[in-house]
This record gives C-alpha cells, structure tokens and sequence, in this order.
C-alpha cells in the first residue's frame, strides 16, 4: 500500500470516530432538553472539548496531505470533502452544546412543558436529524451517493418543523406569560436544530462531490437552481 493510501485511511477513520462523536453529542443534547437532566448536560459540554481536538486534527491532517503528497482526482476529491466535513461536524458539536447549556439555563424546577414539546414536534425533528447523520455516516463508509442523496429530503421536514413552530410557540407564551422565557428558549433551540439539518445537507454534498464529481452547493432541495437573490428557479 502507498503511503498516500496509508494517510487516507488514517484520515478517514478520524472522521469516522468524530463523526460518531458527534452523533453521540446529539443524541445526549436531546435527551437533556426532553428530560432536564443537567448531569447528561454537563457530559456534553465537557466532551465539546474532544470534539474541538479532533477538528484540529483532521484540518492538520488534511493539510499535511495536501502539501506532501500532491494528491489529485478522487484522492485530491477525498481530503477537500473530509476538510469541509470536519468544519460541518465541528459546528454540529457546537449546536449540541449549546443546547446542553440551554437545558442547563432553564430555571431550576421547570422543565419544558411536555404540551409545547408535543405540538412543536421536537421529538420529531430530534429524531430525523439522528438519522440524517447516521445516513450521512452510512453514505460516507458505503461510499454511497445513493444514500448520501436521502438526506436533502429528510431536510425538507426538518424545515417543515421549524417554520410550523413559530406561531404555535407565540400562542404558547400568550397564554402562559409566566413560562414566556422556556418559551423563547425553545424558538432558540428549534432554530438550532434547523441549522443543524443545513449542516447535514452539506455534509450530503461533499460527499456526492467527492464520490461523483458533482457539485451540489447552488442546487435547490427541490433541483432548482438558486439565483443570487436567494430566489430558485426551475
């Protein structure tokens, strides 16, 4: 095996055990926030740390790659992708954490009403975002654009949530001014976890460009192409 191979790997099984990292901190963010358990909190925001160190390493490693080994074609695809990757992970560990705080945030003895974590659909969107990093992580070992391709559509649910939960939470802090700011906390982290789905979309991107060439970026999640405006077009 050639030394580039050797490298590649090596970079490929750190953003492997990153990528599980994160999908972990995730997972125990939406528990805290369903739960209030601020000890699974703290777990989380102590393990931010491993996430931040393993960013470092893999940009290092990518760079390393870069400027000894010259790579090109799908090789040179590869270590682009996993550089813009690790910068999507990061950021997604810096969602989970920030969400732990806001469980941590919340006044002592009051949860989020169980009625608003029902009608906002949290579960729900906690749940679709797990599994759009699970595909994203299944499409990365598989070196499947196929399942990569799932993601985009996962997302339009995602934002489904996000847009539906603006009025049902302003109705909900009319009628209980008292619980005005979990309120405003939940509008906070709903939009988190939106920006948590973009993140895995373009996790879905770099793949499909690295495996296929493609590049997805000014693609519409409906195949339009978006104009500079921020509009699409057919």
């Amino acid at each position: 095996m050639k030394v580039i191979d050797q490298e590649i790997n090596a970079l490929k099984n750190s953003v492997s055990e990153m990528w599980s990292l994160v999908r972990q901190q995730l997972y125990n963010a939406g528990e805290t926030l369903l739960s209030g358990d601020k000890e699974l909190a703290y777990t989380v925001i102590s393990r931010e740390r491993r996430v931040n160190a393993f960013e470092l390493k893999i940009d290092s490693d990518c760079e390393d790659i870069i400027a000894l080994y010259a790579p090109v074609a799908i090789d040179l695809r590869f270590v682009l992708a996993m550089y813009k990757i690790n910068t999507n992970l990061e950021r997604l560990g810096d969602f989970a954490d920030s969400i732990a705080r806001f469980s941590i945030n919340l006044p002592e003895g009051e949860p989020l009403d169980p009625d608003l974590i029902k009608e906002t659909r949290v579960e729900d969107m906690l749940s679709q975002l797990l599994e759009m990093l699970s595909l994203a992580q299944e499409a990365f070992e598989k070196e499947s654009s196929e399942i990569a391709a799932k993601i985009f559509l996962k997302d339009n649910l995602i934002d489904e949530i996000n847009r539906d939960s603006t009025p049902i939470i302003a109705k909900y802090i009319e009628e209980h001014k008292d619980r005005a700011l979990a309120g405003l906390y939940m509008a906070s982290v709903i939009r988190k976890l939106e920006r948590f789905g973009d993140h895995c979309t373009n996790i879905a991107e770099e793949l499909i460009f690295y495996l296929d060439a493609k590049v997805m970026k000014h693609i519409g999640k409906a195949g339009q192409t978006k104009t500079g405006n921020g509009s699409e077009v057919q």
